[in-house]
Parts: structure tokens; sequence; C-alpha cells
């Protein structure tokens, strides 16, 4: 532990240059979007308030109050949407960074040709979509430009690797005769490809688009009037007040905060570099060196994309893989994200042990019951969400009237209300935010679309399936690294896409319900925000506290390892749909709670082996014998060990017990002589 760091750094200062790097890793997540002065700024901005105004009257459009059919088809949303999304990242994002921050005539000239392309698609009428199998030249001449255009947009706002990935599921589709065993099929023409992807809802438009159209870019609009009416600086002078001061408030701060902050955003890196500019210097002062600083910040903004009732993109759109409503989506995710915070607690406890950290000195601001009556209005909208779905909303209308309640409270207090010109930005960022999230999921949706016209996802779970030999733990273990190294190489959304589609019928096939299945892979394709070469989150947070990023990139994993190891209960244990909000087969509530406990005590054994200490330092034996508690604990099933008696509930997890009391007996009798 470096003393220096301890007592150099002072409270709030962030050096400028690292904060700039920092945001180049926001730019990676998000992309690098050009900047604008004059009439071309007010022109691209006025796109994107359009399109905010366009989807927020989609979503209210003809659905007061409890209905979900939308003035505006959902065919015709879907087209106008992916041409917004083109056109604006022609606009917005350079063919290359040496022509950032201007538009060239190219920009100009692809931009216009997206609007002839979604044009000639909205003009075919129902004719269009009922030649997809057969379609014409000038079908195909415009598919090929749609499929080019939304490669191009992807490459620009995130990066080679999904256009990459998107070209070899093309190349796949189109070879499939020429491939060896069991990867054959008989193979689909330029024509039948182009109409499938670009003349029917199961291509591009598909499920993916159809999910950014009608929730992702709602709730990116929402975000972004909480961000410009102030809400994310009250939530983290907020969190500063509950919980600053003691020793153990800096970690409990950067937890309760990440919650809090990540919540309504939903991005994992954004979370993590607004937190750790303005918190870093607290960690520091309490004793965290700054690999394990960073470590604790990019797991906090990992929580983003796992807190209700945003989550991230990927949650969207496993409800409407499932076909079931968000709400549920959120049900299942509240006992997860309990779990992943109270193992972010615990960690951050014992570290204030391990490290013997103190006190950290913070001026006082207005204190929390202060902060709450001033700005306490920024929780309402939060809750809102919530509230309009119980009542019966959609979520589509529920988060538009969330919407509009965060706007109508800002004017609560002058110094957060959305006036005209605050506003006209919100509303641009609601669109700019989401445009690298669209266009990967247009590219997700070529995906989704090879994937159904040639039966890969069945001939990926039989192999699947076969390598594992029949064993559900294998299968679980293959499926995970494979959601894992595909989130090496793509982002979250794109991650769980792929995966959802060629790994998920694996597990189910070997029974596991469809819901846990796809939790299962929601949770390992979030890794990929602390898993290198793609660990922005870390990459980010290193960049603020000036440790490496690869050493901060396994202080992340230590952090949030414990609550990953959750998601395997999901589809190992009967019991573990409990996990999930569900009632196991047979069972009752107390299934619910009796999991839950278990699990807690399970995140808990492994927290303490994983961080080497319990009351004081543990051996190497110890810590082996902690880590194995926590696994009989998450996952008994593994170890032939059930952990209850669904008939009596009975827990019976005795061996983990005995583990852990003996460590702790050997612990308390070693500490005592020392008290004394």
């Amino acid at each position: 532990m470096a003393q220096e760091e301890r007592h150099d750094a002072p409270i709030g200062a962030i050096d400028a240059e690292a904060l700039k790097k920092a945001d180049e890793f926001i730019e990676q997540d998000e992309g690098a979007a050009s900047k604008f002065v004059g009439r071309v700024a007010m022109a691209v901005t006025a796109v994107a308030v359009v399109m905010s105004l366009f989807h927020l009257y989609v979503a209210v459009g003809g659905s007061w109050p409890f209905t979900d059919t939308p003035i505006v088809p959902t065919q015709e949303t879907r087209y106008a949407h992916v041409g917004f999304i083109l056109v604006l990242c022609f606009l917005l994002f350079p063919v290359a960074p040496r022509f950032r921050h201007r538009i060239m005539w190219w920009d100009l000239v692809l931009a216009a040709a997206s609007i002839v392309v979604i044009g000639y698609a909205l003009l075919g009428g129902d004719d269009f979509t009922d030649r997809n199998t057969l379609p014409n030249d000038w079908d195909v001449f415009f598919g090929v430009l749609l499929i080019v255009f939304v490669l191009e947009v992807t490459r620009r706002s995130s990066g080679w690797v999904m256009p990459a990935v998107v070209v070899a599921f093309i190349v796949y589709a189109m070879a499939g005769p020429y491939l060896p065993p069991p990867w054959t099929h008989k193979g689909y023409d330029l024509a039948r490809l182009t109409g499938h992807m670009y003349m029917t809802l199961e291509g591009i438009f598909g499920t993916a688009i159809d999910v950014s159209s009608s929730l992702i870019i709602l709730f990116t609009i929402y975000g972004a009037i909480l961000q410009f009416s102030g809400a994310g600086k009250f939530f983290i002078d907020f969190s500063f007040a509950m919980m600053g001061g003691k020793a153990t408030g800096a970690g409990r701060t950067i937890v309760f905060a990440s919650f809090l902050l990540g919540g309504p955003s939903g991005s994992g890196v954004a979370t993590t570099v607004t937190l750790g500019s303005v918190a870093y210097p607290m960690l520091a002062r309490a004793g965290y060196e700054k690999h394990a600083a960073g470590g604790l910040l990019a797991a906090g903004g990992l929580g983003a994309i796992l807190s209700p009732p945003v989550l991230g993109a990927a949650a969207f759109l496993i409800a409407e893989f499932l076909k079931i409503s968000y709400l549920d989506v959120i049900w299942m995710a509240t006992i997860p994200t309990f779990l992943y915070y109270f193992s972010l607690f615990a960690m951050a406890e014992l570290d204030v042990r391990k490290y013997a950290m103190h006190e950290v000195p913070i001026e006082r601001g207005p204190g929390m019951w202060a902060l709450t009556k001033s700005y306490g209005f920024h929780f309402s909208s939060l809750v809102g969400i919530v509230v309009f779905m119980l009542l019966g909303f959609s979520p589509t209308l529920a988060v538009f009237w969330a919407t509009v309640l965060a706007f109508a409270v800002s004017y609560l207090n002058r110094e957060t209300a959305l006036w005209p010109s605050k506003l006209v930005k919100a509303l641009e960022a609601g669109s700019v935010g989401m445009l690298n999230v669209g266009a990967t999921c247009a590219s997700a949706g070529i995906i989704v679309g090879v994937v159904t016209l040639t039966g890969l996802g069945l001939k990926f779970s039989s192999i699947v399936i076969d390598y594992a030999g029949g064993s559900l733990l294998l299968t679980a273990l293959y499926t995970a690294l494979i959601v894992w190294i595909v989130g090496l190489a793509v982002p979250v959304t794109a991650s769980y896409i792929i995966c959802a589609v060629i790994a998920a019928p694996a597990l189910i096939k070997l029974g596991v319900p469809d819901f846990a299945a796809h939790m299962f892979i929601f949770y390992y394709a979030v890794l990929s925000e602390v898993s290198p070469p793609t660990a922005l989150s870390p990459f980010a947070a290193a960049a603020i506290t000036g440790g490496d990023p690869y050493r901060t990139t396994l202080q992340s994993w230590k952090y949030t390892m414990p609550a990953f190891i959750v998601p395997f209960a999901f589809v190992l244990e009967p019991e573990g749909v409990g996990l999930l909000m569900k009632i196991p087969k047979g069972g009752d509530w107390m299934d619910i709670v009796q999991i839950s406990i278990m699990t807690l005590l399970g995140i808990f054994a492994l927290a303490t082996g994983l961080q080497g200490w319990l009351l004081r330092k543990t051996s190497v034996v110890e810590r082996a014998l902690l880590i194995a508690a926590g696994l009989l604990f998450v996952m008994p099933e593994v170890f032939d060990v059930p952990i209850m008696n669904l008939t009596g509930h009975h827990l019976i997890g005795a061996h983990a017990i005995a583990a852990l009391a003996a460590i702790g007996a050997i612990a308390m009798q070693k500490m005592r002589p020392a008290a004394a």
C-alpha cells in the first residue's frame, strides 16, 4: 500500500489528462461522435431532436392509457428508426479519425442514399414485403446497399470487429453446400439473402431493431432528461452524504452511487468515469492502491448494466425473445442485482480490514435530508417506471410517462429546470446516445437472419451438447465460455443477441427453463465490460487512477467474481430459479427465501476466499476451503450435495457450514491472545 497515495491526493482533484483519456474509453463504448458548430451543428441537432420527438410520438400516439397500439405501424417505425440511425451515423461518425469534426461530401451522399434505400422500402407497401422470396433486381440492389450501409455505420460507431463477425455469418449463409459436416446446409444466393434481410421483419428489421426502436431509444431519452436535469450530481452527492466519512465509507459510497447512477444510465463505462472522476481521490485517501480503486470503480460501473429499472439494452431483448413483459425481466433481475451489490459491499468491507483503512475527511455539503428535501424529486421517475408498469402500462408507455414526469419535476428547482435550450440538448443526446447500440442491433439482425435461415442455432446446440457428453454442467461451462469469448470482441448487446440464438438452445434442450437460459447468457455477456481486450470499464478506471489497465482488469474480476458464480445456480439447480423470483416446481415462496439466503452465505464465503481475509489474513489452505464452501452453497448439485429437501425445506449444506465454522473458530482463537 502506497502511503503517499493515501495522503497526497486531494479530494476532488483529478488530472485533466487522465479525465481526457478516460473520456476516450467512453467514446470507444458509445462511439466517437464529431462535434460541430454553427449551422452544421444546428442541422444535425435538428435531425437528432426530430428523431427523439418521432419516437416519443410513436410511444404515446394512439396508446392511451393501457394499450400498446402505436399510431405508426410497427414496420414503418422500424424502417424510420433505421433510417434515422443511418443518416445520423453518416453525419456524426467520420469514415476515419482524421476527418473528425467535419462533414465530407461523401457523408452527405451516403446519408442521402440511406434515405432513398429506406424510402424505397416504405413506398413499396405490401407488394414489397410479399415478394421477399423472389425479389426483383431493384430490390436486390437496394438490399445490398442497406447491408453495406449497416456494416459501415457499425464500423464507424463501434469498430471493425462486429462488421467482421457479420460478414463471417453472411459467408456462412452463402457457402453452405461447400462446408464440412455438421455445418453443411443448402446455401442461399444473394437475392434470397437480401430479400430476407431487407424485405422481411426477420433480418435487419427484426427483433433487435424492434426493441431498439420501441424501448432502447426511449430509455436513452429518459436517461438524457435525468442527466441534463442534474440527477447524476444529486445521486453522487446523496451517496457521499449517506455513506461518506467512515473507514468503510469510501467503498460503500462507490457501490451505492454506482447503483443510483447506473440504474438510469445503463452504461458501465459512463458510470465508471463519472463516478471515478469524483470519487477516486477519496478512495486513494482511504487507503486503496490504484489498481484496487480502479477495480472497484469498474465493478461498480458494471452494475449499471445489471440494475433495474433500466438494466442494459440486452435486457429489453430478453423480454422480446421470451415474449414476456419487461416488468418480468425487472422482477427476475431483482435478487441477482441485490446479490451483485451485496458481493461488492462484502468485498469493500473486507478491504477496510485487509488494508487497515481509516476515515476520510470530506468537505461536507448539505446533509442527506437537506439534499433529499431539495432534490429528492429525482427519485420519483425511477420509482414511476415500475409503478406505471404495475398499473398496467406497457414498458413503452411506462418509460414515456416516466420521462414526462422527470421533465415536469425538474421545474421544482430553478437549478434543475429543463428550460428549452437544455431540453433540446437532452433530446439531441437521447438520440445520439443510442446510435452505436442501434447500429449494433441492425447488424445483429443480419446474424439472427442467417441463424433463422440456416438453422444454425439447433446445429450449434447439438454440437455443444455432443462435446459436453450430455452433461448439463459441461454444457453450462461451454456456454459461459462461448459467451465470454464472443463478448471479448463485440459489445454486450451484440454478444447477448448472438449467443441467445446459437447457444441458448443447448441449455434449453437439456431441460433448463428458457428464461433461466437467457438470464444466464445475459449475465455472462455483461462480463465483456471487464474482459480484455474490450475491458473498457477497467481501462477507463485505470486512466483515472494511473494504474496498469490489465492489473486493474484483474482487480475488477476479483470484485465481480463472487456474484458471477451465481448464474450457474439458475441453470444447474432446480431450486436455482428461485433467484429469478420463480417458484421451483413443487415448491413455494419459502424456497425463494432459502435459496437466496444460501446464496448470500456462498457469496460471502467466496468474497472472503478471494480477498484472503476473514477476521485476519487467511492461509492458502483456508482460502481454498472458503472458496470451496462458497461453491457448495451456490452450486451444491455440482458436488452432489443438495442444499434443500423441497418437501421438508431442510437445509443440508453441512459441509459448507462446517468449513466456515472451523475457519472462523481458528481465526477467533488466534486473535484472542493478540487482543489480550
